[in-house]
């Protein structure tokens, strides 16, 4: 029999919405296209540090050590989802709302269990498709740390906690992923801190980029200073600024979820390539059949890519 402890921990939950009318219309390829999305979910949350405890019905309940980190698993989760829905009817997407609590928890065995766990449960309950709703516990952990909006949604009612928990729409660009027209919520919520929407939004981004791909330009631009201020007509700045630039362009690659991976990839090895020959150019186009093959397994990408739950 296992002993239970408490701890205190970083509960994300979350599950489909619709998926009584999903079914109804198309079992299996409801049930192929939730297990894809799973998995997809499944490799975010790990990627991000985090253990899915569970998987019961369409749900998906995790939980992380890391609160900043459960917070970006979540964003990242809905933009690649995004991308996935993008290809489907719309009658046949998939829009998981998600609830994320910072709080006390019983641990027994592998599960946990207590108030901390209902609330994250009834935050996702108040998500919009698509949508993250997180309590204040998380705000307060992560309002400087991702790069995101949020909006103050006021006391939201939950059992057996007096007064409510206070909680807040993730907003992702312009986009406000939360449904605020519900009784659940009290009609006088507390004010939201003194912050302009839009810079709510725009200054932890501006300080992503910056810390993201500023520091890389920095080094890059130091580089050619270094090699002008030392030169011996050679202008060997170049491979370490070429390494510099495609590391980073793979990076901003992975991080745009609307992109395709797998086509970006290849255009950037390709532009890669193309910069080498030109770098060490002796009057022979050589990257033109490497070109060649990199165009080839794109069109094969293209044409291969799921437009379907299958």
């Amino acid at each position: 029999m296992s002993e239970t402890s408490r701890k205190l921990t970083t509960i994300f939950c979350a599950d489909v919405q619709d998926y009584t009318r999903l079914m109804g219309r198309d079992e299996e390829g409801t049930l192929a296209t939730l297990r894809r999305y799973r998995d997809a979910m499944t490799r975010l949350i790990e990627a991000h540090g985090g253990r899915v405890i569970n998987t019961w019905g369409d749900g998906v309940f995790a939980e992380f050590p890391s609160v900043v980190e459960a917070v970006r698993a979540a964003v990242d989760v809905q933009n690649e989802l995004a991308g996935y829905n993008a290809a489907l009817d719309t009658e046949k997407q998939m829009l998981f709302r998600i609830g994320i609590n910072l709080g006390d928890v019983i641990a027994d065995g592998s599960d946990l269990y207590g108030d901390g766990v209902n609330i994250a449960a009834r935050l996702q309950s108040r998500a919009s498709p698509g949508g993250i709703v997180i309590s204040n516990t998380v705000y307060d952990q992560v309002r400087n740390k991702v790069a995101v909006g949020f909006d103050f949604l006021g006391q939201l009612e939950v059992k057996n906690i007096e007064g409510g928990v206070p909680s807040y729409a993730v907003r992702v660009g312009d986009v406000q992923v939360v449904d605020t027209r519900t009784s659940e919520y009290r009609s006088n919520p507390q004010p939201a801190p003194a912050r302009a929407p839009d810079m709510a939004a725009r200054i932890p981004l501006l300080q992503d980029w910056r810390l993201n791909y500023g520091t890389p330009l920095i080094i890059c631009a130091g580089l050619a200073v270094l090699n002008g201020l030392t030169w011996s007509g050679e202008f060997w700045a170049k491979w370490p600024i070429l390494i510099i630039i495609w590391v980073n362009a793979y990076r901003f690659v992975r991080s745009n979820k609307q992109v395709d991976m797998a086509i970006a990839s290849l255009v950037i090895t390709g532009i890669g390539i193309v910069a080498i020959n030109l770098f060490t150019w002796y009057g022979t186009p050589w990257a033109v059949w490497p070109l060649f093959g990199l165009a080839i397994a794109a069109a094969v990408r293209w044409v291969s890519r799921p437009r379907s739950g299958v």
